[in-house]
């Protein structure tokens, strides 16, 4: 069984209601204090960085007196609709157009004659004029002229152009102070290529070079004051390129390593390839293949370049194969030990993976959920990705680290993580609105999809949220840090939610479009879904967008949510962990401590998923009005939970925000590495005053947890909540605890039971094994030494190196009421193989388990089972794109499934589909129609053959890379 049936991520969260978090107009000046000082003089330097939707503003403060400012308050305004996302060096406020940075206190103090910066970012539309005046503490500034602002519009960053092609040049300018402007001028880095003296300013480029180009535009206006744009970057190419069959090498010390290249495209005479060593590991040459030559005949047959390694050397070297007028190819080849036979494996998986030409990855280097389109799993299509996906490349690009000694790319990914999965303050801009007294207001979860809309229910109480204060203070922000799980990252729905404060921006948008789906109880499967835009404007959907699908009340509001994946957002820190570790051992910390310190602060933020739903009280929490409100941290079961999730609305100007944690806890998504982490490694820990503390809770907490959910045969079962069916109902008679929190065999979603998957198991137990073989924890060896007993007897490794494993689980019984000072024995509490399977991604992180519990406890099954499995792999499923098997999909018989729709409740999709109660899975996703995989699904829905693919997900590919280097550190 594939992972998308087994583990399908249930996502839900209640929308707010406006009214109950309503602030009266003047709080929000209330705390504004103005700081008078006679005498001021002072001038203020502004100027931006624009990409044409958004800019950076950054201000020098210049004390021109003779006097020190001791405390500032800057205030100035916008003409347009520019609206502040984030600031920085002061506190920033917005009301309407006008602006206000108070100093941040190490830099209130300007001595006579010096200056201090600050700045913040911020969205817009139409024109960017500058602002005109400034003020320091009340009094006007001295101004310089402002810059024009400059935006090259065209060509598009990445873009590809062919050598004599012209490459279509375009920009915006707009000037300051009643100035006009004059020209722009176009330069490829520093090489002018062209002048406009009028708009629209355009130049016709034709005789850029083959290569990499950095254009940008400068305008000039009529007082003398000029800008540039943000360059954009192109590549051309001229006439056919080099092709390299892998852009990844690994060759053993004393060994060579050969990889192929070949030609684009037909020439028309004799074309010579020259592949050199541009750089790198000098331990590395080339022997083989130096110089090649391609004819018009066999320009399309690969041909063989042989890299040698030296005997005692490790690293990587960059090796570029060129020919005059061709765009070069160029492979890292990296120089390992001499019996690092997985270390290679590794570098070759990795190659296939960040290959551009195998598609795992979107232009702007987003991990796709998969490289095919057409695949119905947690998300719904292959080309949407999830949080899951961000933190495994976090994990690959830490193991490339270690293998390699090039930690750029895994604070790249960091990188890219923040900018695209971490809601921006554009995206979450009313938590200052956040009432923690008061999270949310509560609404039954129901058992099935056409229970729902949930009505609201404000007279029930719930707890006030801890974290929140002290995580302000800590960061000085009201923002969440934490990763959503679920992005469409070719804006295939057409939602247009992209980061950094678009809010449905519609099909045209482009980037990636944040997204959600699941949100109506446990029954309903992902056939059953409705999709929905994170910020809800009403474009959408029905006349209240898509809020009265899901909760019920008078009158809707619109408004931003996010949900956090929680095993996202730990794994994220777990490969952060590794990455510091691995750092260390090289002598490079430094170069990972700044992302380092990142993952300790969404750590601190993945504490509120410790937390009961609407922070309840943990423990025998009964009846949603009688179930008594906590206070503190005892609303705190200290597990990592199904997820936490906040929102608010969209008016800044009055608005409203909520948060909520999850009252379930999967045994799957606890990780106790990342507790140990963020509790004990100096490293991670959080700098909150009780995030360490809180985390070292949760480290034992998560350990007894496991100990109390295992079963007499090994395996461990489904897990706890603290609110029965999601409404605080009465369990069942003699239902078993767990500090008061009541078993749930098959905890939050129920088609199919999200117990039910092995790969649950191997995942959660390869977190247990790690901590294993970090700290020789004695509690987590005891847990392992019985499940891989259990897992090994369940294992079949055949003759010709395949197997199978574990695939789908049954549960009989349940565990013994959870005594802390004398657990029991579980002897009522079973588990049974109903089927195995040969999934390589299961596969990958069972080996992974059996790794690191072989290495530390010694045990030789575990350890030659672990190569087994990877050597099985290997030699029977690789392919051109990985490793990868078939599976056969019957459950695509669902695609014409209903989707539940109140009657009379009619809508539309950003793309026309018709959203009523005659709506289906595919009615709601059209597009499929336009797949080119579709025929497969027609066919089988016309009574053919259940289709049969073979997918190849980031996640499964990353986790066998990753299973190939944890087998070379440990075992090899």
């Amino acid at each position: 069984m594939d992972p998308g049936r087994k583990r399908r991520a249930v996502r839900r969260m209640w929308t707010a209601v406006a009214a109950a978090f309503a602030l009266p107009l003047s709080m929000l000046a209330a705390g504004a204090t103005t700081v008078q000082a006679a005498g001021v003089q002072c001038s203020i330097d502004y100027k931006t960085n624009d990409w044409g939707s958004g800019f950076t503003a950054d201000l020098t403060i210049t004390n021109r007196g003779t006097a020190a400012i001791d405390g500032w308050t800057l205030t100035y305004s916008y003409s347009g609709n520019q609206q502040l996302s984030n600031g920085w060096n002061g506190t920033w406020s917005q009301s309407g157009s006008a602006v206000t940075v108070k100093d941040a206190g190490y830099n209130a103090k300007i001595a006579a004659g010096a200056a201090v910066s600050t700045g913040a970012q911020f969205s817009y539309s139409g024109t960017n004029t500058a602002p005109t005046s400034f003020a320091i503490n009340g009094t006007t500034c001295a101004g310089a002229h402002q810059p024009p602002v400059t935006v090259l519009t065209s060509p598009s960053a990445g873009a590809v152009y062919t050598q004599g092609d012209a490459v279509p040049l375009a920009a915006t300018a707009a000037a300051a102070d009643n100035a006009t402007i004059s020209k722009v001028e176009f330069y490829d880095d520093t090489t002018l290529l062209g002048t406009d003296t009028s708009a629209p300013y355009t130049l016709s480029a034709s005789g850029l070079t083959v290569g990499s180009h950095s254009l940008v535009a400068k305008a000039y206006d009529s007082l003398g004051a000029s800008a540039e744009s943000t360059p954009v970057g192109i590549t051309v190419a001229s006439g056919p390129a080099v092709v390299a069959s892998t852009n990844q090498l690994a060759v053993q010390q004393g060994k060579t390593g050969t990889y192929e290249v070949k030609l684009s495209a037909q020439p028309s005479s004799n074309v010579t390839v020259n592949t050199t060593r541009a750089g790198g590991n000098s331990g590395l040459s080339v022997t083989g293949g130096a110089s090649l030559t391609f004819t018009p005949s066999n320009w399309s047959t690969p041909q063989k370049v042989t890299i040698t390694a030296d005997s005692s050397g490790t690293g990587a070297a960059t090796f570029e194969s060129t020919a005059a007028g061709l765009a070069k190819a160029t492979v890292t080849v990296t120089q390992i030990g001499g019996t690092k036979t997985y270390d290679a494996r590794f570098l070759d998986l990795y190659g296939k993976i960040t290959n551009p030409a195998n598609g795992y990855f979107s232009p702007d280097g987003i991990p796709y959920h998969s490289v095919e389109t057409l695949i119905v799993e947690a998300p719904d299509q292959g080309h949407e990705t999830t949080s899951e996906a961000y933190s495994y490349l976090l994990w690959l690009q830490a193991m490339y680290g270690k293998v390699t000694g090039d930690w750029s790319k895994f604070n790249g990914a960091w990188a890219l993580m923040e900018k695209y999965m971490i809601p921006t303050h554009a995206d979450q801009p009313t938590n200052s609105f956040y009432n923690a007294s008061k999270p949310d207001t509560y609404a039954p979860e129901e058992d099935t999809p056409d229970q729902y809309p949930s009505k609201l229910d404000p007279s029930v109480s719930v707890g006030s949220d801890p974290l929140a204060s002290e995580l302000k203070s800590t960061y000085n922000t009201d923002d969440v840090y934490g990763m959503h799980w679920l992005q469409d990252v070719d804006n295939v729905y057409g939602y247009g939610d992209t980061p950094g404060g678009t809010c449905e921006g519609g099909p045209t948008a482009k980037g990636p479009s944040y997204i959600n789906t699941f949100q109506r109880g446990p029954q309903e499967s992902v056939w059953e879904t409705v999709p929905q835009p994170t910020c809800d404007a009403f474009k959408y959907g029905g006349k209240n967008g898509y809020l009265d699908l899901f909760t019920g009340d008078s009158s809707y509001a619109k408004q931003w949510k996010f949900t956090d994946a929680p095993d996202a957002d730990a794994r994220a820190v777990q490969a952060a962990y590794w990455a510091d570790v691995w750092a260390k051992q090289q002598g490079r910390g430094s170069d990972v401590s700044a992302t380092v310190g990142k993952a300790a602060k969404m750590g601190d933020y993945l504490r509120y998923a410790m937390y009961d739903k609407y922070f309840k009280k943990i423990g025998n929490c009964v009846g949603p009005s009688t179930c008594p409100a906590g206070t503190g941290k005892d609303a705190s079961h200290y597990l990592l939970s199904w997820y936490y999730a906040w929102g608010g609305s969209n008016d800044t100007s009055g608005g409203w925000a909520w948060r909520i944690g999850s009252s379930y806890a999967h045994s799957g998504y606890q990780n106790p590495l990342a507790a140990y982490a963020l509790s004990s490694y100096a490293d991670l820990k959080p700098k909150s005053a009780t995030g360490a503390t809180d985390w070292s809770k949760s480290l034992q907490r998560q350990l007894e947890f496991y100990q109390w959910l295992q079963s007499s045969e090994g395996g461990i079962a489904g897990g706890a909540t603290n609110s029965w069916a999601g409404r605080y109902a009465t369990p069942p008679a003699g239902k078993s605890t767990f500090y008061g929190m009541y078993y749930d065999e098959a905890p939050v979603y129920h088609d199919p039971p999200s117990n039910q998957w092995f790969g649950f198991q191997a995942w959660s137990m390869e977190r247990v094994a790690e901590l294993y073989q970090q700290t020789g924890n004695a509690q987590a060896k005891s847990i392992l030494d019985k499940w891989v007993k259990w897992a090994l007897s369940k294992t079949t490794i055949n003759p010709d190196g395949t197997y199978q494993i574990p695939s789908t689980l049954q549960w009989s019984g349940q565990p013994d009421t959870w005594n802390a000072s004398s657990p029991g024995s579980n002897s009522g509490l079973h588990v049974t193989v109903a089927d195995y399977t040969n999934d390589v991604g299961v596969a990958a992180a069972y080996a992974k388990v059996l790794t690191y519990y072989g290495a530390k406890s010694g045990d030789a099954t575990a350890k030659s089972t672990a190569k087994a499995l990877l050597d099985g792999m290997w030699n029977n499923y690789q392919d051109s794109l990985g490793i990868a098997v078939p599976e056969t999909r019957t459950d695509y018989s669902r695609f014409n499934d209903s989707v539940y729709v109140p009657s009379g409740w009619t809508g539309t999709m950003p793309n026309g589909d018709a959203i009523n109660s005659t709506s289906t899975f595919l009615s709601l996703r059209s597009f499929y129609k336009n797949d080119p995989a579709w025929s497969k699904i027609e066919t089988y829905l016309k009574g053919g053959a259940a289709p049969v693919f073979t997918y190849h997900r980031f996640w499964a590919q990353a986790d066998i890379a990753l299973a190939m280097g944890s087998y070379a550190e440990l075992l090899e």
